[in-house]
């Protein structure tokens, strides 16, 4: 059983000094230390292993049979720490096993084709990628980084923010053409809407009047776990969604959403961040890695949504 009392690498690193150097005065001065501190380090050494190591005389030094031994297992032992070390220093070179939990759409549109790019530049990296909009633990799911989309709870990640979109309310053509076009916040009581799975921190969905902002919601037609499956539930026009702009920009700007009450539009934004946990010692190499360059490749713009001459939205700035 392992004395915690007792430093056996640093007594490792002794012997072998002495055995290199070829003596106890040699090995002190290069360890900084007195002749008798390391040849009692030494006698401890032997008192604890039971087994005597070397053979001393006034002249030379000579190593057992056990000592031989127990030589080269330690050069052995201690070369596999330094490497170990290296490795998991920050400043090495990214290698390992990586996890990365990310939100659905997040991920698919800004974070999958970024990851061919991401291997090239790193081949001993191995990547797990886990798409969910559910919140995770980052230490019990094990977990490197999480892109996380919408307000952060207090915790004690470290975040790193990548972007921000709008939000902006939507529905497809052929539902507002059965159903109607809502003109105040007032109106969807008489319309339907896809909700979510899971808890939200906020009830409704709030829209700007005059000076305050106020909160209403559709009664949900059906409810999504997951953003990319709210669009796709939008895009069949059963209802209207809720949903970040960098999401469905696409979407309005080739008609298959129409953005509905933007002039009661708050403005609000939903920021993304990468989290991970960073305050109790240095960054693995891969985890460093990965957050800087998705710092440096995501493009998250916000921009603005503008009437065309021919009525429909476009993206702009």
């Amino acid at each position: 059983m392992a004395r915690f009392d007792t430093n056996r690498a640093a007594e490792m690193e002794v012997f072998v000094r002495v055995v290199d150097l070829g003596g106890f005065t040699q090995a002190a001065r290069k360890l900084r230390l007195t002749p008798s501190g390391v040849s009692k380090l030494i006698s401890r050494l032997e008192a604890r292993l039971g087994a005597r190591l070397v053979n001393r005389t006034t002249r030379k030094l000579t190593l057992t049979e056990e000592g031989q031994a127990f030589y080269e297992r330690s050069l052995r032992i201690l070369a596999e720490m330094e490497e170990a070390e290296r490795e998991a220093a920050s400043g090495a070179a990214p290698r390992g096993r990586l996890t990365v939990n990310c939100n659905i759409p997040f991920g698919m549109l800004h974070v999958m084709p970024l990851i061919p790019r991401f291997l090239k530049q790193h081949p001993n990296v191995t990547l797990d990628l886990v798409l969910t909009d559910t919140l995770i633990d980052l230490m019990q799911e094990r977990a490197d980084v999480a892109i996380r989309v919408g307000p952060l709870r207090a915790s004690r990640l470290v975040a790193r923010k990548l972007g921000t979109s709008r939000m902006v309310v939507v529905g497809a053509p052929d539902y507002l053409a059965r159903c109607g076009m809502p003109k105040t916040p007032a109106d969807l009581v008489d319309h339907r809407g896809i909700g979510w799975t899971f808890p939200r921190s906020i009830r409704g969905w709030p829209f700007r009047r005059g000076d305050h902002t106020e909160q209403a919601l559709p009664a949900p037609v059906a409810r999504a776990s997951d953003g990319e499956a709210a669009r796709r539930l939008c895009l069949g026009g059963i209802g209207l969604a809720r949903l970040a702009l960098f999401h469905i920009g696409p979407d309005i700007e080739s008609g298959r959403l129409v953005p509905v009450l933007q002039s009661y539009n708050p403005g609000d934004r939903e920021d993304i961040h990468a989290v991970y946990v960073g305050h109790a010692a240095p960054l693995p190499a891969r985890v460093r890695a990965f957050i800087d360059f998705l710092a440096e490749h995501v493009r998250v713009s916000d921009p603005a949504l503008k009437r065309a001459g021919d009525g429909r939205w476009k993206l702009v700035g």
